[in-house]
């Protein structure tokens, strides 16, 4: 009895110390996405299955003639409700606006000619507040001073960062490199106005205009062997004007129209007085009748 209770506390330890199976642990914030490496190429495996919790929640072989998630697995099992992605080409499983149910062990099996091989990891969500999930940090300036947006966060050197702007994408930085408006929409809207920190990864727009005026969205990549975590930041920014500091560019424009269109009217009408009255006191030419 003594040695069961021996053995029994050896396997319990071992289990505390990490040592039950799982390749990877990862931990991840409500409303991120994660990818799990499969780290294989589907052209040289015969399938690939991810399961959550001995569930079977994907499938690809490897000449790609079934393929299945979610639902298309399980019939009436709607767990992850369209928000998993299964890479055709390397059989890796993407998980989009991950939730605290998802939580738990997932499963990667690999059958091929050769034998069979798997992986399992461990994740685990972390729940945050309405407003940290929703939350959009919003900024208001004035026309023509500078904005910058903080991504608050270390940056590591395997992290890429992704600003985009409407949708379109402004700024990036990928290890040692950094891009800024490489679309030619982006350089006519921000011409020379973007900074951007490779340290922080923060934005900055100098001299902003009205046209700023709208939503930024930054995109954290974090990168790892067995998984990547992709974390979205959004802000908003209004550029306003503000009473009494002058007149705004479209204003001046308008006014310089209308002062164009004034001085222009009235050049007309000083010509057309000044041909009546030469035309009404020019010289009255005689008849001969009125020389005799």
């Amino acid at each position: 009895m003594k040695l069961f209770v021996n053995l029994l506390s050896v396997v319990l330890f071992l289990l505390d110390n990490g040592v039950s199976g799982v390749d990877k642990e990862v931990s991840v914030m409500e409303g991120d996405s994660v990818t799990l490496n499969s780290g294989v190429q589907t052209n040289q495996q015969e399938d690939i299955k991810w399961y959550f919790n001995d569930t079977r929640i994907a499938q690809i072989s490897g000449d790609l003639s079934f393929i299945c998630t979610d639902v298309q697995c399980n019939e009436g099992t709607e767990r992850f409700r369209d928000r998993l992605k299964l890479d055709h080409q390397t059989g890796s499983l993407t998980i989009t606006n991950i939730n605290t149910t998802d939580s738990g062990l997932y499963e990667l099996k690999i059958i091929s000619s050769s034998g069979s091989s798997g992986k399992i990891y461990k994740v685990t969500v972390k729940g945050v507040s309405a407003a940290e999930r929703d939350g959009v940090k919003r900024k208001s300036v004035k026309e023509g001073e500078s904005v910058t947006f903080d991504p608050g966060v270390i940056k590591k050197t395997s992290d890429a960062m992704m600003w985009c702007f409407n949708e379109t994408l402004i700024a990036e930085i990928t290890g040692d490199q950094s891009k800024i408006c490489t679309d030619v929409q982006c350089k006519e809207r921000f011409r020379d106005r973007l900074k951007l920190d490779h340290q922080t990864g923060s934005l900055t727009i100098t001299n902003t205009r009205n046209t700023d005026s709208g939503e930024y969205k930054l995109l954290i990549i974090i990168n790892n062997s067995r998984f990547s975590i992709t974390r979205v930041k959004r802000f908003s920014v209004s550029v306003i004007d503000v009473p009494g500091s002058g007149v705004s560019s479209g204003a001046v424009a308008g006014i310089v129209a209308v002062v164009l269109l004034v001085f222009a009217a009235a050049a007309v009408s000083a010509a057309v007085i000044y041909y009546r009255h030469r035309k009404s006191h020019a010289p009255v030419p005689q008849s001969e009748d009125d020389s005799v």
